[in-house]
């Protein structure tokens, strides 16, 4: 899906209000495309005041979800809460877990995380254990590689045992140095992340003295 004729971004009647949409469950359903309707209203409310889009996915998968080119049509995108961020259809930061953290600090987790998973005894086991994406790590004792029905017997057993719960305890002891947030969701892993690189990671790109009111 292709948005056909770029706007040209004219300042809106007031540019100093600036409201921030979330992607699933705010513009689309979730991991749906935008509707008609809701882009109709998406272009007249950025002759009012400013917009931007504030997303979880990669830029790729919200592409998807809202048509190519999405970072042209409003003036500030953000994919990932912000790691890769836009302004006016420019790049102004690309971040990463790995170039934040640093490889040393990456490989420290994975060694450690390999050797505790190594040693906890739960009643399967399968693949992929550590899943490394840009802005995080997913961490799964089990493995992501599961059935849907050994995912199931899993959850149970984790609510019973509290095999993630225990980790994330373990690890935040072990990695106190390096300011790390642990998110425990789903059935059967954990998110890592640094600090702040939640939502709200994309409010380091709007400069207090362009804006009066941020609707987020």
């Amino acid at each position: 899906k292709n948005i056909e004729n770029r706007i040209i971004m004219t300042t809106p009647e007031k540019p100093r209000t600036i409201a921030l949409f979330d992607v699933d469950g705010t513009l689309t359903i979730p991991r749906g495309e935008i509707s008609e309707e809701m882009m109709n209203f998406m272009r007249e409310l950025s002759k009012k005041i400013t917009v931007g889009i504030v997303g979880g996915s990669d830029l790729p998968k919200q592409e998807e979800q809202l048509g190519n080119g999405i970072v042209n049509v409003f003036p500030y995108n953000f994919s990932q809460n912000g790691l890769v961020a836009y302004k006016n259809g420019e790049v102004l930061e690309i971040q990463t877990i790995s170039k934040f953290l640093g490889e040393d600090n990456i490989k420290r987790i994975v060694n450690w995380v390999m050797k505790y998973l190594s040693e906890i005894d739960i009643p399967i086991k399968r693949g992929t254990f550590i899943e490394f994406r840009s802005g995080m790590m997913n961490i799964s004792p089990i493995g992501r590689n599961c059935s849907r029905s050994e995912r199931n017997d899993y959850e149970k057993y984790d609510l019973e045992h509290n095999i993630r719960k225990n980790m994330v305890e373990a690890m935040k002891k072990e990695f106190a140095d390096l300011n790390l947030t642990f998110s425990i969701g789903g059935q059967i892993s954990f998110d890592v992340f640094p600090n702040g690189w939640d939502k709200t990671y994309c409010l380091r790109f709007l400069d207090a003295n362009d804006f009066d009111t941020i609707h987020f």
